[in-house]
């Protein structure tokens, strides 16, 4: 039984980590997709690393069975049409895209969720725990497996997010330049995502993204608010707001774009500023816990063996 035990839980937690490092790898979709836009322009970067093809040449029936496992999940209707819809917005702006996203994150979930309890029961197999505490055990392998996913999405959000608004000021600044030279809005913007696909690549995956919207959609209102919908930053949103007026009423591209840069730059330098503001606040505690003591003792110290020494005799 314990030979049972220990089987199921090592092929159990080589599946655990295998999807979860599939779910990793989604965003690798990203460079890939850099890669055929600048091959469209006739701009070739380098090839991958040979070893990189190998792993994913290796991997690449696992990564078809998890994402199987996520399409009959999706076939079968497990999903409610808003909470897919709502799973797609949080994938696209967390970076992974392509049409296996959606199935490879829900696949590894259910694989995590069934692969979660079977380690916790090997684990508890192992170490001989009671039965009250096996059921607490498969129960929080069950909640880790639910929620590791989510997590993951989460983080991996956060700092898409983040390298996006870091490269935002950049990109308005290269804009006004190509606007100051006469390119109209689309070539500014392709430009752009050609100029920055090596520096901020995913800013220049945005850009190039709505590029593409605007060249086959008849609406580049429509294709400057999906710009704004997919990520859901403010910052986006006001540089959409500011191409839409400046198409509505005329304003000069150059002047908006300015405008806009240097509010943002200015947005940048207040979060620094706030940040540093609440340092004192943040090292209140570490003063209290590891530097006030340290004082008392240098200050107080002498004194107290001396008080000690004397009641001695």
């Amino acid at each position: 039984m314990n030979l049972l035990l220990i089987i199921m839980g090592g092929v159990s937690a080589t599946i655990l980590t295998t999807a979860a490092w599939l779910l990793l790898r989604v965003s690798d979709k990203n460079e890939l997709l850099a890669r055929r836009m600048s091959a469209a322009r006739g701009q070739w970067l380098q090839p991958h690393p040979v070893e990189r093809r190998r792993s994913r040449g290796m991997l690449q029936p696992l990564h078809r069975l998890v994402a199987g496992i996520g399409r009959a999940a999706l076939g079968s209707g497990i999903l409610a049409g808003r909470t897919r819809q709502e799973l797609q917005q949080a994938l696209l702006a967390s970076g992974f895209r392509g049409p296996n996203a959606l199935p490879l994150f829900l696949g590894a979930k259910l694989l995590l969720v069934v692969v979660g309890p079977l380690a916790a029961l090997l684990l508890a197999g192992v170490l001989g725990v009671s039965p009250q505490t096996r059921v607490m055990l498969i129960g929080a392998g069950f909640v880790a497996g639910l929620l590791a996913p989510d997590q993951v999405i989460k983080r991996r959000r956060a700092a898409y997010l983040d390298r996006l608004e870091a490269g935002l000021p950049d990109a308005l600044d290269l804009m006004v330049i190509c606007a100051q030279a006469g390119l109209s809005l689309e070539p500014a913007m392709a430009r752009v995502a050609a100029e920055m696909r090596f520096a901020r690549i995913e800013i220049a995956i945005e850009l190039d993204l709505t590029v593409r919207e605007l060249e086959v959609m008849a609406s580049p209102q429509a294709a400057l608010a999906n710009l704004a919908n997919r990520t859901g930053l403010p910052t986006l949103k006001r540089l959409v707001s500011t191409l839409v007026q400046t198409m509505q009423y005329g304003t000069p591209l150059t002047d908006a774009l300015r405008t806009l840069s240097a509010e943002v730059r200015q947005q940048t330098l207040t979060k620094f500023e706030e940040r540093a503001a609440r340092l004192p606040v943040l090292l209140t505690m570490p003063m209290i816990l590891f530097i006030l003591p340290c004082v008392f003792i240098i200050t107080a110290g002498p004194a107290a063996l001396r008080v000690m020494k004397v009641l001695s005799h």
